[in-house]
């Protein structure tokens, strides 16, 4: 029924369209997007239509430029540490964005999660609907758009999010599908993390638990993303243009491709490596790094292949009721160097950024400090 209800509205008299109630009529059905693209739709419903010319998606410029690759060689980085520290520095405060190989996550492990998060789905309707919720304090939870009432336009994308931690997440309450190898994967990318943040400390010129200690890796999230093949590309979008709201994110993304990342006024693709990790700066780490590193935005466009599937981990403690407050990190302050943002916590920010949705506007901007 609400995919009749979406279809017809593609059609209806301007006068007569009740967006709210199609929003609503999606939401109820808690099938999602694919829910949409089973039931047989040729046209993308209004509620994914981009509301401007301008946001239409393009092809990027082509453009001798491309995302950095780091080779961590875990096996052997202590001999190699200041080259990769190097590689860091530059990557995160010039692009925002890199990939890393040798990064000592098992392409098991990695093939399997991807296999997994596509599994969870691609299961039946009245499985899924048991975990489908926009209840906030949600450990684990599947649904579409998490700004689906706020947006302008909703995106060609469905989502089972996993906080992982710093609780420890009971396995018993993830799907059967994906249990073993979610606290497995989630063990893993914590390590790799742990270790970025070592490294990302040390191309701040901090000693190597700086980052650790501001309880920068205390948390993670897993969010699972799943996106269908579309009837029309060009009229939406897979994720909206936006940057992260943590301190950093690591994606294991398919080989369908459609990432890009915003660098010098122009949609960079970010293409798929075999066996690579992409890595990117959070809006916290830019805010905490007093703008050394970059927050950038990046997109995901909508494909007529597919069903795309990526899994991002974002490193913050989302649902934790620390009392801690972030601000510019002291030692990176000087009077040639002033701090550029106001103090906040990560609730603050965060409901600040879910209040908002991806509205294409960077959070940070409501966090500087006036000058």
């Amino acid at each position: 029924m609400a995919a009749n209800l979406v279809e017809d509205s593609c059609t209806e008299n301007p006068a007569t369209y009740d967006r709210f109630q199609e929003l609503k009529a999606f939401d109820e059905s808690k099938a999602g997007v694919k829910g949409l693209v089973d039931a047989g739709i040729t046209k993308v419903p209004r509620i994914f239509r981009l509301q401007n010319k301008d946001q239409n998606p393009v092809k990027p410029i082509q453009t001798h430029f491309s995302i950095p690759v780091i080779d961590l060689g875990l096996g052997n980085i202590e001999r190699r540490r200041d080259e990769v520290i190097a590689g860091v520095q530059k990557a995160a405060g010039e692009v925002g964005f890199f990939q890393v190989v040798n990064h000592g996550v098992p392409q098991r492990v990695l093939d399997e999660m991807l296999a997994a998060a596509r599994g969870f789905h691609e299961l039946p309707d009245e499985v899924k609907k048991g975990y489908y919720t926009r209840e906030l304090l949600k450990k684990v939870k599947y649904g579409s758009n998490f700004d689906l009432y706020q947006s302008s336009y909703a995106n060609w994308r469905d989502t089972l999010f996993c906080v992982m931690g710093p609780e420890p997440l009971d396995p018993q309450e993830l799907p059967l599908v994906c249990r073993d190898i979610t606290m497995e994967y989630s063990k893993q990318i914590h390590k790799l993390g742990t270790t970025l943040f070592e490294l990302l400390s040390q191309a701040l010129g901090l000693k190597p638990d700086h980052l650790l200690g501001l309880d920068c890796a205390k948390g993670h999230c897993l969010l699972s993303h799943y996106y269908p093949a579309c009837p029309e590309p060009e009229v939406t979008m897979g994720t909206t243009k936006h940057s992260d709201p943590d301190f950093l994110t690591i994606l294991l993304q398919d080989n369908i491709g459609g990432l890009q990342v915003f660098h010098q006024n122009q949609w960079i693709d970010v293409p798929s490596v075999p066996g690579a990790l992409v890595i990117n700066i959070g809006d916290l780490l830019q805010l905490i790094s007093n703008d050394k590193f970059k927050s950038v935005e990046h997109r995901v466009l909508a494909n007529y292949v597919g069903p795309r599937v990526s899994v991002a981990c974002f490193f913050t403690p989302h649902l934790y009721p620390s009392t801690r407050i972030y601000g510019p990190i002291k030692e990176l302050l000087s009077e040639e160097n002033p701090p550029v943002y106001r103090d906040t916590s990560v609730q603050d920010f965060i409901s600040y950024y879910d209040s908002k949705g991806l509205d294409e506007k960077s959070a940070l901007t409501h966090f500087k400090l006036q000058r």
